[in-house]
């Protein structure tokens, strides 16, 4: 029998065990965890996400400061924000929404925000601290997915685990997490030849490719577990879906992820455990 793993589910546990925690700060250290969110223009993903993340401070207890421009705003203004929130010990962590106008370099702005204010995971020292084993910040939903596996007592030691998609929010990262774990892990991507031949010798199936309903049933092993990443918009439906046509593949899974209500609420979960993880850090108890 399937069982669907409810990342809503997860999220609100680990959101209460938050919110219990840091309901204490203020008489401890004097002050709670402060998340500031740069968002640039009004893409309304962006806009859907930056209230989510609003809403999370809010329900946790983290303090939230939301800084919005327009998409005309330049780059060295920009910067310039970037830099006045580093040099603010008041705030612990810093993100700025992505994606950003054509007319920014979105690396140059990411390598701007301190290391230790980049509750996104995205800086390069970041990135290289999750590469080289090391102490840093797991950017937050290949930290989410890990934890999803782990909420269901899925083993990865030892599995055979295939990532569809190679990006560096997610389909890099996330490949080396379940490495790192001692699964056997192998990377798809647009010029994988035979395609199905491989997913469908995965035991653990991540899929993070952006292509809305693309996994069927024919790349999928009977009684794997498949972790839909995807957040697309259905072309007939108009409903979000993901990368999985999970009507289609649900009955040849052990374990498997819907969307809505699977990653994507442990990818804000996951932000507000960061935010909280530096300013522990910023407080000097880590």
């Amino acid at each position: 029998m399937t069982v669907v793993i409810s990342g809503k589910e997860l999220a609100t546990l680990k959101r209460t065990k938050m919110k219990e925690d840091v309901s204490t700060f203020e008489q401890k250290y004097g002050r709670v965890p402060h998340l500031a969110v740069i968002l640039v223009g009004e893409d309304p993903g962006s806009v859907s996400y930056v209230t989510g993340k609003e809403k999370a401070c809010i329900e946790i207890g983290i303090k939230n400061t939301t800084i919005k421009k327009p998409n005309t705003i330049s780059q060295e203004e920009l910067l310039g924000i970037i830099n006045e929130l580093n040099q603010d010990d008041t705030v612990d962590g810093i993100l700025v929404q992505l994606p950003l106008p054509k007319h920014m370099d979105s690396d140059f702005i990411i390598h701007a925000i301190l290391p230790e204010k980049d509750v996104d995971g995205f800086h390069p020292k970041n990135v290289a601290s999750l590469y080289l084993k090391q102490e840093g910040i797991v950017s937050c939903t290949p930290k989410g997915i890990i934890e999803l596996l782990d909420y269901a007592n899925i083993q990865i030691d030892g599995k055979r685990a295939v990532v569809l998609g190679r990006s560096n929010i997610v389909g890099m990262p996330v490949s080396k997490l379940l490495l790192d774990r001692n699964a056997t892990v192998t990377i798809c991507h647009s010029h994988t030849k035979d395609l199905a031949s491989i997913t469908k010798e995965a035991d653990i199936l991540i899929a993070a490719i952006g292509k809305p309903l693309f996994v069927k049933e024919d790349m999928v092993k009977e009684g794997a577990v498949v972790i839909d990443v995807g957040v697309n918009r259905n072309e007939v439906t108009k409903k979000l879906c993901g990368d999985v046509d999970f009507e289609n593949v649900k009955d040849h899974t052990s374990y498997i992820t819907k969307v809505p209500g699977g990653v994507g609420p442990m990818t804000i979960t996951c932000l507000m455990e960061n935010t909280i993880e530096c300013f522990l850090k910023h407080m000097g108890e880590k």
